[in-house]
């Protein structure tokens, strides 16, 4: 066991030496350990809990590494500290008390018990029923045909471009990227889960050949799949600078549009061992603060199908 200093908090560091990312062809024979993962954890913080504060959370535990059972944790036991925070959440028949982490000892303390990814809500307490962040998720067809994932980040920024709603890239640590859309919290989740549906829809119709809405994957082909079904009420996507439970600990991190332009790019192209530098490039400076509302982006996505069904019609 070690102590670990944690903003104002020591922690005891329980098997550092604990192997959870074992070594792997794949990923130039590299492993990680427990005291690897806390100290990713930890050098992260800073970077990471902007995206974590206020937010209750999913925790997708291995406590015998990647290669053994997994846990998806939704309710805080009894036996974790009194200090780290909680949230009661209504569901179906009683109660969830979710933990919500908002500071780094709370972040280093969940490394310590093993939690690789921590999964966050679109929302925050007080505001639970509506959302502040809306979320594409562009996963290929195939998992080795990243290039369709750049391509349709492409268009789908362009888009949202158009409709003058900002938006930041996120590769996710294991297929594909996700797109993140600063809201404001107006809208409940049925109307940004439709807003974002209609998003796709459109544009689907545009690139009937590469890109689809259909969830059903036999009816997918090859076509690259417009998920929106992550903005749903207790619905959760993966955080910003969360470690994924694959070989190598990729990373889920924020990119600039520009770093779609890179060859080398794929959903795994950062681990633990170098997502700390990308972080401190800031790809996202200042989006966070540009929330907006979906009426005025839904009012010029209408005009763009009224106009995209004119043209048909004239084609016709």
């Amino acid at each position: 066991m070690v102590i670990v200093r944690a903003g104002r908090r020591s922690l005891d560091i329980h098997r550092p030496d604990k192997v959870l990312f074992p070594k792997s062809a794949d990923v130039d024979g590299k492993e990680y350990t427990k005291g690897d993962l806390v100290a990713y954890y930890r050098s992260v913080a800073p970077f990471m809990l902007p995206h974590l504060r206020g937010r209750p959370l999913m925790l997708e535990r291995h406590p015998d590494g990647i290669d053994g059972p997994r846990f998806m944790q939704k309710n805080v036991p009894a036996h974790y500290p009194d200090w780290i925070k909680r949230v009661e959440v209504a569901k179906e028949g009683g109660t969830v008390t979710h933990l919500v982490c908002d500071d780094t000892a709370t972040l280093v303390f969940l490394a310590d018990q093993g939690c690789v990814t921590p999964h966050r809500w679109l929302s925050r307490v007080g505001r639970l029923h509506r959302p502040d962040r809306l979320v594409f998720d562009l996963d290929p067809a195939t998992g080795d045909d990243f290039a369709v994932v750049r391509e349709a980040a492409l268009l789908l920024g362009e888009l949202l471009d158009e409709l003058r709603l900002p938006s930041g890239l996120m590769t996710t640590g294991s297929r594909g990227l996700h797109l993140v859309v600063p809201l404001d919290g107006r809208q409940d989740f049925d109307e940004v889960r439709a807003f974002a549906k209609d998003v796709a829809d459109h544009l689907a119709a545009a690139h009937p050949d590469r890109l689809t809405t259909a969830a059903r994957k036999k009816d997918r082909g090859e076509r690259l799949y417009l998920d929106v079904q992550r903005n749903g009420y207790a619905q959760t996507a993966v955080a910003p600078f969360s470690v994924r439970a694959k070989p190598g600990a990729p990373v889920a991190v924020p990119i600039s549009r520009d770093q779609l332009d890179d060859p080398d790019l794929d959903a795994r192209r950062w681990t633990i061992a170098d997502a700390v530098e990308q972080a401190r490039t800031n790809p996202w400076s200042g989006l966070l603060s540009r929330g907006r509302a979906l009426g005025p982006a839904g009012r010029r996505l209408d005009a763009l199908r009224g106009r995209a069904e004119s043209k048909i019609v004239q084609d016709d």
